[in-house]
């Protein structure tokens, strides 16, 4: 009977991984399947219990860290993230007071602040240094700094 307790839980723990998040279940899904063949072998309740738990507890700690750095190596940076870094042109004046500015950078056109708050002129050469709700923060370049 412990057999399919083991197996149940094996099965639950991969459901509730895949529903969710952050690879948690899935070490412990797996310290069940190991639990589950100690019960198959005739091992007893407390040879099974302990196989789940150490089982478990190698894998969270030795298998969960290599999978989360192959997981979020996959990770593509979106594309606001994508333009952090990197130069463009003012095509419309960026002026705090007026609430207005625009830049081109990499083809796409952006409503931009000025992160200091000075005026920019049309045509200068900005870089983009962050976000702020829907809007790119960008600075203007120093000259001999262009990398276009």
């Amino acid at each position: 009977m412990l057999k399919y307790i083991w197996l149940a839980l094996f099965v639950i723990l991969l459901v509730v991984e895949g529903l969710g998040p952050g690879l948690i279940c899935l070490w412990f899904a797996f310290g069940a399947l190991i639990a589950f063949v100690c019960s198959l072998s005739g091992a007893s309740l407390i040879v099974q219990i302990i196989a789940f738990a150490l089982s478990s507890l190698l894998f969270v700690l030795l298998l969960r860290p290599l999978a989360l750095r192959y997981v979020n190596a996959k990770k593509t940076a979106t594309n606001a993230d994508a333009v952090i870094g990197k130069e463009g042109v003012v095509i419309r004046e960026i002026d705090e007071l007026k609430g207005e500015g625009q830049v081109k950078i990499a083809g796409q056109v952006w409503t931009a602040r000025s992160e200091d708050g000075s005026v920019i002129a049309v045509d200068t050469i900005v870089r983009a240094c962050g976000i702020q709700g829907a809007k790119l923060m960008v600075t203007p370049n120093r000259a001999g700094e262009s990398q276009r």
